[in-house]
């Protein structure tokens, strides 16, 4: 996989096929700070059904961030290849948009 940051567009949607899944709670993190801090409080993250690993790595990291008030698996036709988050808004400003804090610097938002 390539290593070059991705650019993401924050719009409450993140399929994080797009990324290696050693970057998935770096990257569930960041995105759900960016989307408080833009008032978008319900997020869809797409990890795919498969063997469930990536499903538990997201709920590990949703289960750890501040931001989270629930989240619970999608009723739609992605069923439990996604989870719905519904997050508090970010107490920090929500004018412009941070730059990525990941030391991998694997995400540029758009």
């Amino acid at each position: 996989m390539d290593d070059s940051p991705v650019e993401i567009p924050i719009d409450g949607v993140i399929d994080l096929h797009t990324f290696a899944p050693r970057d998935a709670a770096d990257v569930v993190d960041e995105y759900l700070n960016v989307c408080s801090q833009k008032g978008i409080l319900e997020v869809k993250i797409i990890h795919g059904k498969g063997k469930g690993v990536l499903r538990r790595t997201v709920e590990s990291a949703l289960q750890r961030h501040p931001l989270v008030l629930s989240f619970t698996q999608d009723s739609g036709p992605s069923s439990w290849g996604a989870t719905i988050v519904f997050l508090r808004r970010s107490e920090h400003s929500p004018q412009g948009i941070p730059q990525p804090s990941i030391k991998s610097k694997i995400l540029t938002f758009v």
